[in-house]
């Protein structure tokens, strides 16, 4: 991700800064992003005198990160993108605050944790800000910019205009576990892992309904064998523990043993499926009842918790589904698809769900029944 990043900001013309806490993996990024921009080359998007130019902007550093802080000194921007612990990112943002520019933006690219804990840690904490991009940075166009209660408006304007000028998507989120994409994603996984236990369908199965009904690029499990099961699994307790445990985000036993196991998807060449040489790909049951039955269920819950969202307000309708359309590449925003539906329609599946398993689980969002009894629609 950091290298990434760094490749984003030299292809827009910054002069940047690597540094890692492993000496080795400047070296490695340094060949990681000559070979993603002669990549580019060969495609004809830049010249060679472009590649050359924007690796030229980058400076590698061999040594440790903690020994080099002093090289940030004159940045303008730090983006931090190491391991998700929160005390190994509070000491680096303490240290680093101590040596930038007062007026320079400390950004995190968290995920799960709370940027308010990071920020505390810090000399000016104002400053601080969520800058989070979607791997990989150079290809995935959504940023979310998050502001954390203290975090200055101009922190905020510099932060959305710097990732424009990268010509990405901006869009702007509270400070909550997941943010926008992980925290309304998670019944995509969540729902899907349900109705495999349930013997519903099988993963093929739902992951053929996903694609072939939704219009979607990846059905759930062949994406969370992609992402790799152990990342999946470990957003999805950061997630249920950042929210108190509530039992719309709570994990699965088959995510835990699939990740105790150490089959953690195409990295280990075991996950729900088999990536192993000579293994049989397994065919999905074709049955467009059934894959509706998968569809609907999985798409309810995805709309519902993006209505809970613009309800407790981690960030604007338009910008939820500016998020799910440009960072995980939904056919339609989630919302849009609602006003396509009904919420009326929206509604009475959540309450049938909710009465079938009676867990608090599947409650209907109280903006969505609000909306229904007002007879409303999103972005009228």
């Amino acid at each position: 991700m950091g290298s990434g990043i760094a490749q984003v900001a030299a292809q827009a013309g910054h002069e940047v800064i690597l540094a890692d806490a492993d000496p080795g993996a400047t070296e490695k990024a340094n060949v990681s992003i000559a070979d993603a921009l002669t990549r580019l080359v060969e495609k004809g998007k830049i010249s060679v005198a472009s590649r050359d130019a924007a690796l030229a902007r980058v400076r590698f550093i061999a040594e440790p990160l903690g020994e080099t802080l002093a090289a940030y000194r004159d940045c303008g921007i730090v983006i931090e993108a190491i391991v998700e612990e929160l005390g190994t990112k509070q000491a680096l943002f303490a240290a680093l605050s101590a040596e930038v520019a007062p007026d320079a933006i400390l950004a995190t690219n968290t995920s799960s944790l709370s940027v308010a804990s990071i920020a505390t840690s810090c000399r000016a904490p104002e400053r601080v800000i969520g800058v989070h991009f979607f791997n990989p940075a150079p290809v995935l166009p959504l940023v979310e910019i998050i502001p954390w209660l203290d975090t200055a408006a101009d922190v905020v304007t510099r932060a959305t205009r710097l990732v424009e000028s990268w010509k990405k998507t901006a869009v702007v989120a509270s400070d909550t576990p997941g943010i926008i994409v992980h925290r309304t994603a998670r019944p995509f996984y969540g729902e899907a892992i349900r109705m495999l236990e349930e013997g519903v369908a099988d993963a093929a199965t739902i992951d053929w309904a996903m694609r072939e009904l939704g219009g979607l690029r990846m059905g759930p499990f062949e994406l969370m064998d992609f992402i790799g099961n152990d990342v999946n699994y470990a957003v999805t307790r950061s997630v249920f523990e950042g929210f108190f445990y509530d039992p719309r985000y709570r994990p699965s036993l088959t995510q835990r043993r699939l990740v105790e196991a150490g089959f953690l998807g195409r990295k280990s060449g075991r996950g729900y499926y088999d990536y192993r040489p000579g293994a049989t790909v397994p065919e999905p049951r074709r049955d467009r009842e059934l894959g509706a039955v998968v569809f609907d269920r999985i798409l309810t819950m995805l709309i519902n918790e993006a209505i809970d969202g613009v309800f407790l307000r981690v960030a604007s309708p338009q910008d939820i589904d500016l998020a799910m359309t440009r960072g995980v590449n939904y056919p339609k925003g989630l919302l849009t698809w609602a006003n396509e539906l009904g919420l009326d329609a929206i509604l009475r599946a959540m309450t049938e769900l909710q009465h079938h398993f009676g867990e608090d689980r599947y409650r209907p969002s109280p903006l969505l029944r609000r909306m229904v009894a007002e007879h409303r629609r999103f972005f009228e």
